[in-house]
């Protein structure tokens, strides 16, 4: 299946947005970040702008209050201009330092912060020259074209409408004393920013909802991949069938070190075998801590043989476990009689061989246990 854009009909899955992420493909609106700048600005120009003015016509007056001796002498006049310029830079911190928050906070409403070193690597298909014109003349470039040209269009008429209302407040400035034009005039940069950044924001609003839907658009993905992705991540059949035959030879081997734990083994006596083990101090029942049929169960009494862990053939008890408990799990309480009949007898033959007596009598199993449900 050719991977067109027209077969690009699916939604992209979360692992093809954060490799779209990973690439430093997120979506961006220049024109949002601007809009957050400008209001930011306008705004700190409002808020510390007379402040800033003040500082900036005392650092005028003072740098034009020059003495003969640093006039002459240019070491100290560089000297003295550097000074000048520092304390200018330190009256206007606090605006460069909201303007530079509000850069770095715009791109968290749209993409959030993405630093890619994929995305720096050089691509060199970008130097294309055909394949630049086929950007330059295709929709896309067409759509994008119109964008600028209707943004140019309406920021230009704000900016004229701008100047065309406060130009009588531009020329009365030299009018004014030097620190109150100072005020005056960072208060008409301060509305001019202000009303910019409004018009930003209209433009904006239409371009961000644009950038979220170009940018989903452009990872859409068609079914063969979304089939392609989900084998990779579930994994081929072949190796998930390795992994399950792996995981149930560490099962079994993890099983086959508790034997030797066992208290007993319950048999069939050949085709089903399962150990139990039973801590008055640690558990609440009797567990299973090992089962298994024909092969397995071999091995089970085989291993139980080699570490003396006692073998009880009950065949109605060993199905009854083998079927309704799970390896780990406790034996349910319809159980309770039998086991502890087996386990019983189990003590009293160890305890009977330790003072050389006869063996007991070996307990007489229900047979209907065997219909067990869990």
């Amino acid at each position: 299946m050719a991977d067109t854009d027209q077969e690009r009909t699916e939604q992209p899955t979360g692992k093809r947005l954060e490799k779209a992420r990973e690439e430093g493909r997120v979506p961006r609106s220049p024109d949002l970040s601007a809009a957050a700048v400008l209001l930011i600005a306008g705004t700190g120009l409002r808020m510390f702008g007379p402040g800033i003015g003040a500082s900036l016509a005392g650092l005028m007056r003072s740098g034009l209050d020059l003495s003969t001796a640093q006039m002459s002498d240019p070491q100290l006049a560089l000297a003295t201009a550097g000074n000048e310029v520092l304390h200018a830079l330190i009256a206007c911190v606090p605006l460069f330092g909201l303007t530079v928050a509000a850069a770095l906070a715009a791109p968290l409403a749209l993409g959030g912060w993405n630093f890619s070193f994929e995305a720096l690597a050089p691509n060199f298909s970008r130097l294309d020259p055909i394949a630049g014109f086929g950007r330059l003349f295709s929709l896309r470039g067409a759509v994008e074209l119109g964008k600028a040209f209707a943004k140019f269009l309406l920021v230009a008429g704000t900016a004229f409408l701008v100047l065309r209302n406060e130009a009588p407040r531009m020329l009365d400035l030299g009018k004014e004393p030097l620190t109150a034009a100072l005020a005056d005039a960072v208060g008409l940069v301060a509305d001019a920013l202000l009303i910019m950044s409004g018009t930003l924001g209209l433009i904006a609003a239409v371009d961000v909802p644009w950038q979220l839907w170009q940018h989903h658009k452009e990872l859409r993905m068609t079914r063969e991949e979304i089939r392609e992705e989900h084998k990779e991540s579930e994994g081929s059949p072949e190796n998930k069938m390795r992994m399950r035959r792996a995981q149930r030879d560490l099962t079994r081997r993890r099983m086959m070190h508790e034997v030797p734990k066992a208290d007993v083994v319950v048999t069939n006596p050949t085709h089903f075998a399962v150990a139990l083990r039973y801590d008055e101090n640690r558990m609440r029942a009797p567990r299973v801590v090992a089962k298994g049929a024909d092969l397995i169960a071999a091995r089970i009494r085989a291993i139980a043989t080699e570490h003396s862990v006692p073998v009880f053939e009950a065949p109605p008890l060993a199905r009854a476990l083998f079927h309704n408990v799970e390896i780990g799990g406790e034996i349910p309480a319809a159980l309770y009689v039998a086991v502890a009949q087996v386990l019983t007898y189990i003590y009293r033959l160890k305890t009977a061989r330790a003072a050389g007596q006869l063996p007991p009598e070996p307990p007489v199993i229900d047979p209907s246990i065997e219909n067990t449900r869990h």
